[in-house]
């Protein structure tokens, strides 16, 4: 059974607001709204960025064009809006790989410098700077990045495993947080 698969089996449907399925409006907004994400991994991959299965990109995103090849995201990743990727730094005149493992999330407006590697399952906060490499099972936080937490397990998209697993009991029991 595929993760995938195995998520969907283990939480419930979500109740719609007041009851009723979104609107043929909604539906198609939303359509659009996945083709236009699709079109532009495809894009990203077709410039040469080496990008996993099962990633979320933002649309406002910012992955590095001046060296597209240097940029790889490992499979389950999610990137929110206004992080910034680099794989090259002008002032320092060189281009770089920068890697990002598995299962990671990257926060709203952090930023990624060139040549740093984020290890698999490791969260990177919102507006953190990561100037060098991360260990697998971090998180990292602040201006530099530092690590504030290792040792965790995250699933697709950098979801904490034990915040999952408790958000799913709760749902279950029908209480909320």
């Amino acid at each position: 059974m595929s993760l995938n698969t195995q998520i969907a089996a283990e939480r419930p449907k979500p109740e719609r607001r007041n009851g009723a399925p979104p609107s043929p409006l909604r539906r198609l907004i939303l359509a659009l709204r996945k083709a236009v994400i699709a079109a532009r991994l495809g894009w990203l991959r077709r410039a040469g960025m080496e990008i996993g299965r099962d990633c979320l990109i933002s649309l406002r995103a910012r992955l590095d064009p001046t060296n597209p090849r240097g940029i790889h995201i490992g499979d389950g990743v999610l990137i929110a809006f206004d992080a910034v990727i680099f794989s090259h730094d002008l002032s320092r005149h060189f281009h770089a790989d920068t890697h990002i493992g598995d299962n990671c999330f990257i926060g709203a407006r952090a930023i990624v410098m060139a040549g740093v590697r984020i290890g698999d399952n490791c969260i990177v906060g919102a507006g953190a700077v990561v100037t060098r490499d991360a260990p697998a099972g971090s998180v990292l936080a602040g201006n530099p990045a530092r690590i504030l937490r290792s040792g965790v397990v995250t699933r697709k998209w950098g979801i904490l495993a034990e915040a999952y697993q408790e958000a799913l009991a709760r749902e279950h029991l029908g209480t909320s947080p």
